[in-house]
């Protein structure tokens, strides 16, 4: 499988230009450490509409980084592409943790699947078309095989709808909570 998927890579490598590199650069940055998640999770919060959103997503966010990174990667512990082929020169830093799946893509998706389960913005839309370009991006810049991404995506769907239906429990049992108390 490794094989197939670094072909892919490799044909991606084809498209690099000084302006895409850029802009992949600076998606993929979008991506650290989720912190234009976070921030928009929290911003979320300042707002009666949204501020289910908000919780929704940070609590699916807390799922996907316990599960992803601190379960997952390690269990997993593939290397990265460019490990698998040091002859491509990669145009961002060397990476300290393992590949699958991509935690970049992971968040982001779940931050898309939050969003779209609440139904409280349309803001969601945006988030799906920023996460699929870090998602390529990931790709792009030889640090993720495509089963990685594609994972990504999964896991972020399931961790979106984890934080959503944990909020609404966590919702019921606190309203129950209040009128007994």
């Amino acid at each position: 499988m490794v094989a197939y998927e670094l072909q892919i890579l490799d044909l991606l490598q084809q498209l690099h230009n000084p302006v895409l590199d850029k802009i992949m650069i600076s998606f993929s940055a979008l991506g650290n450490m989720g912190v234009i998640w976070i921030v928009l999770g929290v911003a979320l919060l300042f707002f009666p509409r949204t501020r289910t959103a908000g919780k929704v997503v940070l609590l699916a966010m807390l799922l996907e980084v316990v599960g992803v990174n601190l379960v997952i990667k390690p269990l997993v512990a593939r290397m990265r592409p460019y490990q698998h082929n040091p002859e491509v020169d990669i145009i961002i830093r060397e990476l300290w943790d393992y590949s699958f799946p991509s935690g970049h893509t992971a968040m982001a998706f779940t931050m898309v699947t939050g969003l779209y389960l609440t139904r409280t913005s349309p803001l969601w839309q945006i988030c799906l078309a920023v996460a699929i370009v870090i998602a390529f991006s990931r790709l792009y810049l030889y640090v993720h095989f495509p089963t990685d991404v594609a994972a990504g995506v999964i896991f972020g769907i399931i961790f979106g709808w984890l934080g959503f239906r944990l909020e609404g429990w966590l919702e019921n049992k606190w309203q129950t909570h209040k009128q007994e108390g």
